[in-house]
């Protein structure tokens, strides 16, 4: 089993990638991290969003979904998260999810991002953050859909999804 790890705040084209990797390889567990959380300006969406997210990218691709509450324990994070996602393969493209892997014995297979900078979670939300102020749907999806696979730019607009990330981050400096 081949497990891919991420918060998925939102689902974006470098998940698209691993989870790409992973299919290929075989059967795969994407593991939705932080799950406790959402409404927050850093995990605006929910573990159950976030799921519906990838599975409107999926479509019909098999793979299992798991979420695993965050414990903010680094040593025992692996264990902790074994647990829920079960034993295999850890496919990421993240160095530090690597490393920490790696130390607890996992075997991982490394996938390289190219556009790594572009494709940062934050970059993306601060992107939405923008875009949240927009009432243009069609200009809304072009853009998003740079860093975005494009059902999942479908899932956000259709869901109301972006425009209460708006609402949540007003307290915050905004970016322009």
């Amino acid at each position: 089993m081949y497990v891919v790890l991420g918060r998925f705040q939102p689902f974006h084209k470098g998940h698209a990638l691993l989870i790409e990797a992973a299919l290929e390889l075989g059967d795969v567990v994407i593991a939705i991290g932080s799950a406790q959380a959402g409404y927050e300006p850093e995990n605006p969406w929910t573990s159950e969003e976030r799921e519906l997210m990838i599975r409107a990218w999926l479509g019909d691709r098999p793979a299992s979904i798991v979420a695993i509450d965050d414990i903010n324990d680094p040593p025992n994070w692996v264990e902790h998260a074994t647990q829920i996602h079960g034993e295999g393969v850890l496919v990421t493209s993240d160095e530090a999810t690597k490393k920490l892997y790696e130390e607890s014995g996992w075997e991982v297979q490394w996938v390289e991002l190219t556009n790594r900078n572009t494709l940062e979670g934050w970059r993306v939300r601060t992107t939405l953050k923008m875009l949240s102020t927009v009432y243009d749907d069609d200009a809304i999806k072009v853009v998003m859909s740079e860093a975005i696979p494009e059902k999942v730019v479908d899932w956000l607009v259709e869901n109301d999804a972006l425009y209460r990330f708006y609402d949540m981050s007003k307290q915050l400096d905004h970016v322009g």
